[in-house]
């Protein structure tokens, strides 16, 4: 099969600043999804439903935590090739320096991937939410004799100037690439798409940052020190040197690189038909397997909300919410438009019911809207929290705004009465 000729290569990311406060203590791989998954659950799953079952995950900040994940989540026989191995930045006699760049990631990491017999390396972000089966982009890749292919997708004009754009010929063979290009630029840049994507005004092809390389062009490009990103230098550079292909996707994919497109990506979970279709059969997204109690509801008025296993809930409603694992959420509380991560560990029963301790998860008569409960967090009785355009962007020790979206700190401790 096509797979064993394939190696996987995850790239995690730089510090994660525009995720910051939620990459303030684990590496944006490791950051929580949908209640109970991790983002490097994405990734990892598209490569085992695309029965790719050798993957690196490379990052270099904060990376305890998702050591930690990978290890307790994906085992394989012991008669298999399959692993899931992380690779963090390291020191070396020949480097002395942390990644600079996506490709200055792979260069660093060289050693470890030429132990392994591979024709293909398929490189992927780690902070991507999408579901694809990468043996359509593998076959497309063989089949149209690249030596390089990226996933694209279509684009409008708005997000446009956050992408690299290119342009192909009937060939799909990519003749043109431009980073982030200026508004003004783009009447010149249009690509022909679906007459989906036109009713959409999505006529621009945009770069995903999934790449395929065959071995030995990857292993030649990765001897140059001086390129150290895939697609402001090693992508614009190869196009008149090799055949660079593009391989059109249209379904749905979204880059989890801010606080908002975060937010809104967890919240459209709650659709009646969400775009991100965690109950697929075909296409699984695979998470540590815990053994927690079914989630226990009492008086609670729930709509359009995502509950995970392992939570207690007493609130009045719930509405348009996602309520991750081991939540508790006290009684007449209402929560609105929130993503509650949930907790990693139950406390003992004296610890919830002691009156000089504020419990993990939220207390009785709170009202949280257009929020982000990271995990741990201990939010007492009677407090406010009400996000939204009206509140301007700040960070404290307890918790930070960003784009009207109130998120609680990891672990922090809100008190009594306490109205943000």
């Amino acid at each position: 099969m096509v797979n064993n000729n394939v190696l996987a290569i995850i790239l995690g990311g730089g510090q994660g600043s525009r995720l910051y406060p939620l990459t303030q203590a684990r590496s944006k791989p490791a950051v929580a999804i949908a209640g109970k998954y991790r983002l490097v659950d994405i990734p990892i799953s598209n490569c085992l439903n695309s029965d790719i079952k050798r993957m690196f995950v490379l990052t270099q900040f904060n990376s305890a935590s998702l050591n930690r994940h990978i290890k307790n989540t994906y085992h394989f026989s012991f008669f298999s090739s399959a692993f899931v191995d992380v690779l963090a930045a390291e020191q070396t006699p020949g480097n002395h320096t942390w990644f600079q760049g996506t490709a200055d990631a792979v260069r660093q990491s060289m050693h470890h991937f030429s132990r392994y017999n591979f024709e293909y390396a398929l490189i992927l972000s780690g902070d991507q939410l999408y579901q694809m089966d990468y043996n359509e982009m593998i076959e497309a890749h063989i089949e149209s004799k690249a030596d390089i292919t990226l996933a694209t997708i279509p684009v409008n004009a708005k997000d446009a100037t956050s992408f690299g754009i290119l342009k192909s010929n009937e060939d799909n063979v990519i003749t043109s690439f431009i980073e982030k290009p200026s508004s003004d630029l783009l009447p010149d840049w249009t690509s022909e798409v679906s007459d989906e994507m036109k009713a959409e005004n999505r006529n621009y092809l945009g770069s995903m940052g999934i790449y395929i390389f065959n071995r030995d062009l990857l292993i030649e490009l990765m001897n140059d020190p001086n390129t150290i990103d895939f697609g402001k230098e090693i992508i614009p550079q190869s196009i008149n040197k090799h055949r660079v292909v593009s391989y059109q996707y249209e379904g749905y994919w979204t880059d989890i690189g801010t606080i908002h497109s975060f937010f809104e990506a967890n919240i459209g979970l709650t659709d009646d038909i969400p775009k991100f279709d965690l109950y697929s059969r075909d296409k699984r997204i695979y998470t540590r397997a815990r053994m927690l109690a079914t989630t226990k509801i009492e008086g609670t008025l729930l709509e359009k909300t995502v509950i995970a296993e392992g939570c207690i809930i007493n609130a009045a409603e719930i509405v348009r919410s996602v309520i991750g694992i081991r939540s508790r959420i006290g009684k007449d509380s209402k929560v609105f438009n929130t993503y509650m991560m949930g907790a990693d560990f139950y406390q003992k029963l004296e610890q919830v019911i002691d009156e000089n301790i504020i419990p993990i998860g939220i207390g009785s008569r709170c009202f949280i809207k257009n929020a982000i409960l990271d995990k741990n967090c201990c939010i007492g009785d009677d407090v406010k929290i009400h996000g939204g355009k009206h509140l301007k962007d700040i960070d404290t020790d307890t918790y930070t705004v960003r784009d009207g979206i109130v998120i609680i700190k990891k672990g922090a401790v809100i008190p009594d009465g306490f109205m943000i």
